[in-house]
This record gives structure tokens, sequence and C-alpha cells, in this order.
């Protein structure tokens, strides 16, 4: 019988790996900043700079704003630090959409609550969620899902059963109105279905990732409307799902609380009992500004730059979807460029030509091989959409205090230049923010 193996598809960001030369006793340094890593360093590797304060601050302030629960989207970023620092934030729900997903937030959080939002399941996945991880909550959008949570479950008198209701395509800019949703008179049926077996029933729906228009979600809970009206059952829990946006270079969009009060006013109009919960499901909106990744040019031609990372790598939203970071050269040892901004296109470091990123990303004219790069907002896909092709898998993870290169309207309440950043993160970058130096 031929032995069955398993492969992760990338290697983990790595945290304390020696970076400089091999056979010297190893020497522990915390580090505080971007900048004081690059001086101190000069990592030749991609380098994910984490910021535990911010994350945990972003989290504070959209649990406070949101009027219900907030179910972090793992997917956006799974990386153990992440979610220790949003739960420090007070995220206490977990969307989960893959059993990996489910088993890593119950190991580090025994008492959190996991959703298991995708609508469509393995059978041998349901039955792990819900006998070998606790969980109760399933979202589905046909009959045949149904019928297998009901199957898998052992027809279970305790499930949480929520339709997926398909939206017209929108104004996001990833549209996720193709792959899941049920037409209305479909969600509709499945609703009176679910009510017939499930303990708890609701409405889920997806308004698209990076939605930068806040009736978008009162069209939406519009339409859940028609189907809780049309189905004639009372529902538990209305779940307007994610797509609150953060900003980008030449995107600014609406503060937060013009989301938040969207949201409120849609869900107010329903009419629905008292008892009903408001769920909503960010993956960006929590994560992108908490993390940054610091690259290296190794060749410069004209005002492309070839760097150490790219759309196999966690630049992967910078190839095809277009998106433009906001960069800053860093350049150790050497007084401040005051050369004038022009913009550069990267490519990545395979041998593949559509490892390619057009930006622009705005940078000194004088940037040159050698030099580094940080690009902000990377903490949304940054990391988790990584591949290990061609053989560029190696990456690192550190703990700095840097405030994010751009914030979006009303995500983050800390008052000036330096406030809670340092006394927030300063444990964590004291415990945990340590890259191994090899001395000299």
């Amino acid at each position: 019988m031929a032995q069955v193996r398993y492969r992760s598809a990338v290697s983990p960001l790595r945290r304390g790996t020696t970076l400089n030369r091999r056979g010297a006793p190893s020497v522990r340094r915390p580090v505080t900043c971007v900048d004081n890593l690059v001086e101190t360093l000069r990592p030749s590797d991609p380098v994910h700079c984490l910021r535990p304060a911010v994350l945990s601050a972003t989290a504070a302030r959209f649990v406070s704003a949101f009027p219900g629960d907030v179910l972090y989207a793992v997917k956006c970023n799974p990386e153990p630090a992440v979610l220790r620092a949003l739960y420090e934030g007070g995220v206490r729900h977990f969307d989960a959409a893959s059993p990996g997903e489910v088993r890593l937030v119950r190991q580090m959080f025994p008492n959190a609550e996991i959703h298991y939002m995708h609508p469509v399941k393995s059978p041998d996945a349901i039955r792990q969620a819900y006998f070998d991880f606790g969980v109760r909550d399933f979202s589905l959008d046909s009959a045949e899902e149904l019928e297998k949570l009901v199957e898998q479950t052992d027809s279970a008198d305790d499930l949480g059963l929520f339709i997926r209701l398909g939206l017209p395509k929108g104004s996001a800019v990833y549209d996720l109105s193709g792959k899941f949703g049920a037409a209305p008179d479909e969600a509709a049926r499945l609703l009176r279905s679910a009510r017939a077996v499930g303990r708890k029933v609701g409405i889920c729906f997806h308004v698209g990732s990076q939605c930068l228009d806040p009736a978008a979600y009162e069209r939406a809970l519009e339409l859940a409307g028609t189907v809780i009206a049309r189905a004639g059952v009372e529902i538990d829990v209305m779940d307007v799902g994610g797509g609150f946006p953060v900003s980008y270079p030449g995107v600014t969009p609406p503060p937060l609380d013009d989301f938040m009060e969207a949201v409120a006013r849609g869900f107010a109009r329903l009419g629905l009992p008292k008892r009903t919960r408001l769920w909503c499901e960010p993956g960006r909106a929590l994560v992108a500004p908490g993390v940054s990744l610091l690259v290296q040019v190794i060749r410069r031609r004209g005002n492309e730059l070839f760097i150490n990372d790219g759309v196999y790598g966690s630049l992967s939203d910078a190839g095809v979807p277009a998106f433009r970071f906001p960069a800053r050269m860093i350049r150790p040892d050497a007084v401040a460029s005051d050369a004038a901004e022009e913009a550069f296109a990267f490519y990545g470091p395979t041998c593949d030509s559509a490892d390619y990123m057009a930006g622009p990303f705005m940078l000194p004219a004088d940037i040159r091989t050698g030099d580094w790069i940080e690009l902000g907002q990377l903490g949304a896909y940054g990391s988790c959409l990584r591949t290990a092709f061609n053989g560029f898998d190696n990456a690192r993870l550190v703990d700095v205090t840097d405030r994010p290169l751009l914030e979006t309207p009303g995500y983050l309440d800390l008052a000036d230049e330096h406030a809670d950043l340092s006394d927030r993160s300063g444990q964590a970058a004291i415990s945990v923010g340590y890259i191994t130096e090899q001395a000299a």
C-alpha cells in the first residue's frame, strides 16, 4: 500500500532565525523599529514587520464601533502572532473556512467562538469541525449542503445554520458575487428548511472585498429583509460579512463610522426581534495596517526595480489585482535622500516574467541596488498567499513599534506619533521581537 504523505504549501514565516554569517555565537537583540532593523541586521531575505500594538488597537476600535459580534476572517492572515494581537484587542469570534483554520484557532484559544462560514465543505471537514473541535455554526447556500450538514453531525439538535445570500455584482475592488450565494427565492426556501432543523438560523452575505460604498451594506440588508419576509420565519442572526476597506495610495475610503452607521440603519429598518444578533466578518480592515514588508533592491533597470519578493511571495495583490502599496526607501549609513520621488515598477526574484508589479510605487529617484524598501498595508493577504515557487520561500517575521505607513480614517485610536505604541507593544518586543544575530 502506498504511503500517504502531507506537505504544506509554503514554509512558515520564521522568528529568531540566523540572518548573518554562520559559526559565531548568537546574540539576542531587540528590534524596536524598521530603520533599526535595517541598520543592525542588513537582512537579505524579505522581512514581515509585525506591529502588535497597531493590530490590537485597530481590533479594539473596530470591536467597540460595531454594534454586534466581530468575527475575524482567519484566511486574511492566520499568523499566530497576528491572532494573538487581535485577541488582545478584544476579538473573541473567528470566521474559519477550513479544518486547518478551525484547528489553529481552537489550539490557540480554547474558549473562542469558531464559525465555519465557508458555504461548501467536504463531509469530513464538517465532521471534524463538529465532533473534534466543537464548532456548531455553519454557512450554506444549497439544499445539498444542508443535507450534508445534518448527515455529518448525526442530526445534531444544536446547529447554527446561516444561509449565504447571493448579491448582485457590486463595485468592490474584489467582486465576490460569482462563487457563492443563493438567489432570494432559494434562500427563502433554505431558511425555512434550516429553521426546521437548526437551533439557531440566520442570513449572511458579502458585499465584496475592499468595498468603498457604505450604502452597499444597506442595500444588501434590504434584500435580506425581502428573503426573511418570503420565508416567513424569524432569524436569530444577521451577518453582514466583510468588505470593510482600508487606505492605499490614491484610495482613501469613507471613515469607519460611516460604515458602522450604514449597517446600523439597514439593520434597524428590518424590524427584527431585539434578540436578533448582528455579526460581521472583517479581515483586511483589522490586519492590513498591522504588517509591513521589508524588501531589498537587487537590481535597477531604469524605473524598474528587481526586488527579493514578488507576486509568488508576499506581493500577490500587487500583481494582476494591481494594488499599490505605500513605499519608502531605507538607506542606512547615508544622508537621507533629497531626490524627488518617481514612479517605479517592480520585478520579483523568480525567473517568471509574470512576477511583475506595475505599481506605480513612488520612491526617490536615486534609489539603487542594495537599498531597502518598506511596503505598507501588507497585513492583509501578504503572508498567507506566499508560495514556494522557484525556491524563494524564505521570509522572516519580527515585531516592531512603528506606526503604519498609511492609516485609514477612524480605524486607529492613537492620539499622537508615539501614543500607546511603545507602551502597548514593549513587552511583546522584549519577549518575542528578536532576531538572532551572529556576533562578529
